[in-house]
């Protein structure tokens, strides 16, 4: 991996922070696959994703992880409240430097939009699916049902 960057990305005071939350490796049922990766390299192409906001299927080759297992991880990492303890081990219990629980508040707000889950905050955290259309999206869903409304 591509120290610098992935430095940055992931400073050595982030991931002492975040080590300790993430829930142990567990293999696959099916078994089979490879071997367990590095747990700060896999956290490292997350964190890319999620402040880059590229997809996951466009992961740079240079972090040296298959897209499917970044994918895969967040899911668990997710799941696994992972990033709602991040942001509050860094922000409210105050664990972290300013810079370090800015950038922690960044992931985790970032993985929850990219998880499709609600922030609570913001303007539009109280909305319903319907309601964040696109007034184009709107117009294409009621003439798909024959009701057409004029602009």
């Amino acid at each position: 991996m591509t120290g610098d960057l992935s430095r940055r990305l992931v400073t050595d005071e982030l991931w002492t922070l975040t080590e300790p939350l993430l829930p142990a490796f567990a293999p696959r049922r099916q078994g089979g696959g490879t071997a367990p990766v590095d747990e700060r390299v896999v956290f490292t192409a997350v964190v890319y994703v999620l402040t880059s906001g590229c997809a996951w299927r466009s992961l740079p080759a240079w972090l040296e992880i298959s897209p499917a297992t970044a994918h895969r991880r967040f899911t668990g990492w997710t799941k696994a409240g992972v990033w709602r303890r991040l942001h509050r081990a860094a922000v409210r219990d105050g664990l972290a430097s300013a810079g370090e629980a800015d950038w922690a508040a960044v992931i985790a707000k970032a993985a929850t939009l990219r998880a499709g889950q609600r922030t609570g905050t913001g303007p539009g955290s109280r909305r319903s699916p319907h309601e964040t259309r696109t007034k184009s999206q709107k117009h294409s869903a009621s003439t798909q049902f024959g009701q057409h409304q004029n602009p």
